[in-house]
């Protein structure tokens, strides 16, 4: 039971600060979708998804009613594509993702996720095929999302897979030159993918999943800013502790929407993924947060603390709301997303390295980040590569989410609309790294992941 005064709580936390359900997301698994005929495949595929999925809309915006707690996004996740394309008799997977946009239109979702693979030790003939139709596929559909997970700690990083990846990055962005690169904005590139995400643009089904099932993903930077301010002049020891107590709140609300979910959708519930997600809206970053710790701006010395404070706490408080917590959990750093964040690079307080610095204590990694359209390929890849080192180094998850915007150069805003916000395009190092990436190859797992 809720007491009168968690309630009030709740309710002056949803109206004031932001807090809101970021996403229910429906995974499915497809295997058994998988056919030699491509066209019976992708019409499995179809009906499946519909089936499955055709009351999630209905259902998320029954709870925002009845429970008075916005649900901004319905999603889905299916098994990885790579995975059940492989067995048809086809070349390319670009109909696979038409597919996916088709039923995520005819079910009423704004973003589907699983045009991925997972090729972190080397790559199988449908991981191949899969990267090959990433940029027409992300060109030529509205919803469909992809991912590639490139290194984990026990396999290392694959950087042949590295070095394809920031050729497709630059291809993709050519494609859709006339939305400012925006294919790119739904490709995440990982580490460690975990494979009960509900957050796009790396959401797909993981192989160990159920057959369906509901995944939420909660934000609140709104309501832990709020709390920090509130806290006044306190040591970092009991900030620490107001924080978790916050983000344990937050968790509550989360499993009781994902848990209803479930049950009216009759699948399982999964996880929460307590995850500080910012939007573009003023109050609901994750920069202001730590810039109420007493940072003058996000990005100066002490920012890496401060976000490691955060995120710990988060953690803790999330573990100790629910035993159902998993996903990415912790904090989000998506320049374009947050409008802390834009304001920080605009005056100089945020460069591209100190991002990189911060993502080994945050959730993701480098997430949104607009760069000249003219980067080589060589440099995106690298740039995965610093990613991917610190997660297989860390035993955690990162990711890289990059647009390089055609046409545009150091200090030119971008504007993506919507939650993708706008983005100030940053520079890159002008010093090459192409020899580097082209040695291939696999980087070796880390001594520490010997643990059997």
């Amino acid at each position: 039971m809720f007491s009168l005064q968690e309630i009030l709580e709740t309710i002056t936390m949803i109206q004031e600060e932001n807090l809101d359900i970021r996403t229910i997301t429906l995974g499915i698994n497809i295997r058994d979708c998988c056919h030699p005929d491509p066209a019976v495949a992708q019409r499995q595929i179809y009906d499946k998804i519909t089936r499955l999925a055709r009351n999630l809309v209905r259902v998320g915006g029954e709870i925002e009613d009845e429970y008075g707690i916005p649900i901004v996004n319905k999603r889905i996740a299916v098994t990885p594509i790579s995975m059940v394309a492989e067995a048809s008799d086809t070349e390319d997977y670009v109909d696979f993702a038409r597919t996916l946009d088709r039923a995520a239109a005819a079910v009423g979702v704004n973003f589907i996720g699983g045009f991925s693979a997972l090729v972190e030790k080397g790559m199988t003939r449908g991981d191949r095929r899969l990267l090959d139709s990433i940029p027409r596929a992300l060109a030529e559909t509205e919803r469909v999302c992809s991912s590639v997970n490139v290194a984990s700690t026990r396999a290392g990083v694959n950087m042949e897979a590295v070095a394809e990846l920031g050729e497709i990055i630059v291809e993709t962005a050519q494609l859709t030159a006339e939305r400012d690169g925006l294919g790119c904005a739904k490709l995440a590139v990982f580490a460690n993918a975990p494979g009960d995400n509900p957050f796009m643009a790396g959401a797909f089904h993981g192989i160990g999943e159920p057959e369906a099932v509901i995944n939420v993903g909660v934000s609140g930077p709104g309501v832990v800013k709020r709390a920090v301010e509130a806290a006044g002049d306190v040591d970092l020891g009991q900030l620490a502790e107001i924080i978790k107590k916050t983000a344990f709140k937050i968790t509550r609300m989360g499993e009781l929407v994902g848990r209803e979910a479930a049950r009216r959708l009759g699948v399982p519930f999964g996880i929460v993924d307590l995850s500080l997600a910012p939007t573009p809206a003023v109050g609901d970053s994750v920069a202001e947060v730590l810039e109420a710790m007493g940072l003058e701006r996000c990005g100066t010395h002490g920012t890496t603390a401060a976000l490691a404070l955060l995120n710990d706490a988060v953690k803790k408080g999330g573990a100790m709301a629910s035993s159902a917590v998993g996903g990415l959990s912790g904090a989000f750093i998506p320049v374009s997303e947050d409008a802390g964040m834009i304001r920080a690079v605009e005056e100089g307080a945020l460069s591209l390295d100190k991002l990189e610095a911060m993502t080994c204590v945050c959730s993701v990694g480098l997430d949104m980040i607009a760069v000249p359209g003219d980067t080589p390929p060589e440099t995106i890849a690298a740039i995965i590569a610093d990613e991917a080192a610190l997660g297989v180094a860390n035993n955690k998850t990162t990711g890289v989410r990059i647009i390089p915007v055609p046409g545009k150069e150091p200090g030119d805003m971008v504007e993506f609309g919507g939650l993708l916000g706008r983005a100030p395009v940053m520079p890159v190092h002008g010093f090459a790294s192409t020899r580097f990436i082209r040695r291939g190859g696999r980087i070796p797992a880390p001594i520490h992941s010997l643990r059997n």
